[in-house]
């Protein structure tokens, strides 16, 4: 064999061991039996060559190629290799779906297939509506009226009003200055207040234990408040109340009625009439006993002898019945007594 032959076998088994690797390195097998099947998306932005493709959690196969479609509205035929034992057919839903970092995979949802496809037929086809993309439908016009309020802000701060800011700034600032400077100056105001406040903090803190002990002992006078027979005495108490009101009741009604010698006594006007006539008679009687005392009382001086001796007779009846008589000596002396004789007025 000669050296031209050589080189061009050697040149062959090179080529293809190249493409061999090129389409290994893609993550595709010439020489492996995996079937291929298609499906067609708007838009594959975020999806290559070589994605993987996901039928519950497990990569089963790889994305093989990508392929605009002009007369389809631009559409995107994406061919997957799927491996032999992977059965699929008219209910496979091949979604497109990405990730926060912005790939995208293939996911398979296999169903109740009517018919089993073999490899090459079209897939039915889902793109799911990523977080990003949903951002970015979002965030796009938001941009724009952010974009637009910038711009109206810029126009408003002309020159004048960029001063005016500027020298609102350093007021604000000078302020902050005089209020630190007031601070420092005020320091042992301050640090007397904040002791003063510790200070009643723990005159609270012994105050709140005084509390907690009246609490408690008005908890034990309440508990013995309510063990004392309190029920007993009430009952008692209000026995007693009912009879002095029933002792009143008829205390009133023996007032107030004119059957007794006390209601006769309160209610009946005779006796005051009586009292009454009784008191001007006794009244005139006065009177004319001081104008004419001698129509009244009549005076006599009388005057006895000497001291005689006398006999007094004592008889006293025994308890058997005998009648015992005593004879006694009685010595009167001379005495003179003063005797009136009271008239009565005609």
């Amino acid at each position: 064999m000669s050296k031209e032959i050589k080189v061009a076998l050697l040149a062959i088994v090179a080529l293809v061991a190249l493409y061999l690797g090129f389409t290994f390195l893609k993550g595709s097998n010439v020489l492996s039996s995996n079937k291929t099947y298609y499906a067609k998306y708007d838009n594959v932005d975020g999806l290559a060559v070589g994605n993987p493709v996901i039928l519950n959690g497990i990569k089963i196969g790889q994305v093989k190629e990508m392929q605009l479609l002009p007369q389809e509205m631009n559409r995107v035929k994406v061919s997957v290799e799927l491996g032999k034992e992977v059965v699929v057919g008219d209910s496979t839903v091949a979604s497109l779906s990405g990730s926060l970092l912005g790939s995208k995979t293939i996911t398979l949802f296999l169903g109740k297939n009517s018919k089993i496809y073999d490899g090459g037929q079209e897939l039915k086809s889902y793109t799911v509506a990523s977080i990003t993309d949903a951002f970015q439908a979002k965030a796009l016009p938001v941009l724009g009226t952010v974009d637009s309020t910038l711009l109206k802000v810029n126009g408003f701060l002309s020159k004048d009003a960029k001063v005016s800011i500027q020298q609102t700034l350093l007021n604000a600032q000078g302020s902050t200055e005089a209020l630190k400077n007031l601070l420092l100056m005020n320091q042992r105001n301050i640090n007397q207040i904040t002791t003063n406040m510790a200070r009643l903090s723990g005159d609270l803190a012994v105050t709140s234990k005084k509390f907690d002990r009246i609490a408690a002992n008005f908890s034990q006078l309440t508990d013995s408040l309510k063990s004392a027979p309190i029920g007993p005495a009430l009952r008692r108490m209000n026995v007693a109340v009912g009879e002095a009101q029933s002792a009143m009741t008829t205390l009133n009604k023996t007032l107030t009625s004119t059957d007794g010698s006390l209601g006769k006594l309160i209610n009946d006007d005779s006796l005051y009439n009586n009292l009454s006539n009784t008191a001007a008679s006794s009244n005139d009687l006065l009177v004319d006993l001081k104008a004419n005392p001698k129509r009244y009382v009549h005076f006599s001086l009388i005057t006895f002898g000497g001291g005689k001796d006398k006999t007094k007779k004592e008889t006293t009846k025994k308890p058997n019945g005998e009648i015992e008589t005593k004879t006694k000596n009685v010595q009167t002396t001379s005495q003179t007594s003063l005797s009136g004789d009271t008239v009565k007025k005609d």
